[in-house]
């Protein structure tokens, strides 16, 4: 990503805008870089200017600490900024979170859209998720960003064998370079559980989707989102997975960015 915006505490966000029709950010989750949306953003670009980022502290982005989450809000304003002071966002798992925080925060924006933001459901996954975070604030604390990886992959289910795998693939130095980047996207989760109160004041279109061959749990709390809105919707893909087919789901997105154009 070769062009750069200068978020409010002097963050260079790295971008890149795909097509030029409305402005669309596309913002992502953990252990994502810009480049991990850029499928997506390329189906789009036939109606929209589809912006995809490397959220600060990865790729060509920079980190400026302290981190809070309203820093990263003030990336996705800056971005905002730079293609004419309004658009519409989509985020998918944490980065879905931040996209409902940076909507209900009060960004010029049109419309929101999330996949699957995995937020907590029940207790058990609450205590889950405070298990995480005491392990992962430890093992960062350390610099063991190799085993905050693993951590984080074990943690979305990921078989032992193939996080084996995964620590011999040419990825792994990448994914440990913006290990840090974890406790962004926990912390952009909160305490957890769907922010039903922060929800209820949005005052724009929310679309939360999940695939069908998701676990439940998931398509529960992608419900749960739709339905803390006022103007909330839910849908569900056939046969898609948190790994979703952008093809899949980038009709979805355009039929519901452009309603009202």
């Amino acid at each position: 990503m070769d062009k750069k915006t200068i978020s409010r505490d002097g963050t260079p966000i790295a971008y890149e805008r795909h097509g030029d029709g409305p402005t669309v950010v596309l913002v992502g989750g953990a252990m994502c870089t810009g480049a991990t949306l850029a499928p997506l953003a390329q189906a789009l670009s036939d109606r929209f200017g589809a912006i995809t980022y490397d959220r600060r502290g990865r790729g060509g982005s920079g980190d400026t600490a302290p981190f809070a989450v309203a820093r990263e809000v003030e990336d996705i304003a800056a971005l905002i900024d730079v293609f004419g002071g309004t658009a519409a966002l989509y985020g998918i798992s944490s980065g879905g979170a931040l996209a409902l925080e940076a909507a209900a925060s009060g960004l010029p924006v049109r419309q929101v859209a999330v996949y699957e933001t995995p937020f907590a459901v029940d207790d058990a996954a609450d205590k889950a998720r405070a298990e995480y975070t005491e392990r992962l604030t430890e093992l960062l604390g350390q610099d063991r960003r190799g085993d905050a990886v693993e951590l984080f992959l074990a943690l979305v289910g990921t078989p032992p064998e193939m996080i084996s795998g995964v620590r011999m693939s040419h990825a792994w130095p990448g994914m440990e370079a913006i290990a840090p980047t974890l406790a962004y996207d926990n912390a952009a989760l909160g305490d957890s559980r769907v922010p039903r109160e922060r929800l209820a004041a949005l005052s724009v279109p929310l679309l939360s989707v999940a695939g069908d061959a998701s676990p439940a749990w998931m398509r529960r709390a992608a419900r749960s989102v739709a339905e803390a809105a006022p103007d909330g919707s839910y849908r569900t893909l056939a046969g898609q997975t948190h790994m979703v087919d952008p093809l899949v789901l980038a009709p979805v997105l355009a039929e519901f960015f452009g309603a009202g154009d």
